[in-house]
């Protein structure tokens, strides 16, 4: 159909046509033309891209994290920091960011893991009454608020007492002489282990004490825990 001298072509998707012949019962082997070839090439181009950028974020995440160190400790083992954990220790470097915050604290890695959200130690502090929304809340009046035209670096630093909490949770994981990994929760109870960092008094104010620590210590090693039917 030519409309004022233009021609009117109407394209149909490759993926919509090969429905369409599978329907039929007939195969649907399109040819391989320069424009289906340059898309498959910028499509896979983008799909490599994507995947290297996420390997260099969890390579970078994983190189912040303390190594497995064994200080002190009598011990060939090495263990590693597990999915949940480093997504936790991430998104707490995010919240950090988020608040404008010029350190990773103990009380941005205690947001990193409810906001993670899916861990033993998140669904334990939420059923009990500590939140992220609470936790935010509760950080902003303690610490209180960073100045608007500061800007965190990508991955704020660690101070010397959230350091010494996954020092902690490492310690704590190769002197069980456990096999696994470094959970959530070891995170959770380095942070308790620091009693003065503002983690501890955020934890302590909403009522988790060396009780509940305990309790959650039964199940240090997982970060769930599988539904018996």
């Amino acid at each position: 159909m030519a409309i004022q001298g233009l021609s009117v072509l109407l394209i149909t998707p490759i993926s919509s046509a090969a429905k369409h012949f599978e329907e039929q019962g007939l195969n649907f082997n399109p040819p391989n033309t320069f424009l289906g070839a340059k898309l498959s090439t910028q499509l896979s181009n983008l799909s490599l891209v994507a995947s290297k950028r996420r390997s260099y974020a969890v390579a970078t995440i994983s190189f912040s994290l303390p190594n497995t160190k064994t200080e002190g400790l009598n011990t060939d083992k090495k263990a590693k920091w597990s999915a949940r954990s480093i997504k936790s220790f991430a998104m707490g470097e995010l919240e950090a960011r988020k608040l404008k915050y010029p350190n990773t604290g103990t009380e941005a890695l205690l947001m990193g893991i409810l906001v993670e959200g899916t861990s033993l130690a998140a669904k334990f502090l939420r059923e009990n009454g500590i939140t992220l929304f609470k936790v935010r809340d509760e950080i902003v009046r303690l610490i209180g608020k960073s100045d608007m035209y500061f800007f965190s670096p990508e991955h704020p630093p660690l101070p010397e007492p959230a350091q010494k909490a996954l020092d902690w949770a490492v310690e704590e994981k190769l002197k069980s002489g456990e096999s696994g990994e470094i959970t959530v929760t070891h995170i959770l109870l380095g942070i308790w282990s620091q009693k003065e960092s503002a983690g501890y008094k955020i934890l302590a104010g909403f009522g988790f004490d060396d009780t509940k620590a305990a309790e959650l210590a039964k199940n240090m090693d997982k970060d769930t825990i599988s539904s018996s039917k």
